[in-house]
């Protein structure tokens, strides 16, 4: 059994590069459980959909930019995760389909879908999620 780093965005010092560097890791690596485009992957962090190369410099080992809208995208996708791994503690696998499958309250949307409408797509989803883990 592996155990995966804390995902809580708040408890990181974001102004140290290094802290920075480690939420890439772990974002990147969310998005590779989750196999989501490179496209996808731009828009959920608000780059634009040729920044493949932002994300290639992500995966190896580069810091994200201290950027505020940057940064709560992060920390809004690693909320989702932690929520969903809190929904369905014993299933991994759908902790990672999830966000890929058609869902009603999403009118049958996927939630990736609703998160790649921009910000407001990535609160929505947290928003229901929260929801769920409070019933």
């Amino acid at each position: 059994m592996t155990t995966e780093p804390a995902l809580e965005i708040n408890r990181v010092d974001i102004t140290s590069k290094s802290s920075r560097a480690s939420l890439a890791r772990m974002v990147t690596k969310l998005f590779d459980h989750w196999g989501i485009t490179s496209t996808d992957q731009c828009s959920l962090l608000g780059l634009s959909p040729t920044s493949r190369m932002t994300l290639s410099r992500y995966r190896k080992g580069g810091s994200l930019d201290n950027n505020v809208d940057l940064l709560g995208r992060v920390g809004h996708l690693l909320g989702i995760h932690k929520s969903l791994r809190i929904i369905f503690p014993y299933n991994r696998d759908l902790v990672y389909e999830w966000v890929t499958s058609p869902n009603r309250r999403f009118d049958g949307k996927t939630p990736l879908e609703i998160m790649c409408h921009g910000y407001e797509g990535l609160l929505a989803v947290r928003r229901y999620l929260d929801f769920e883990r409070g019933r």
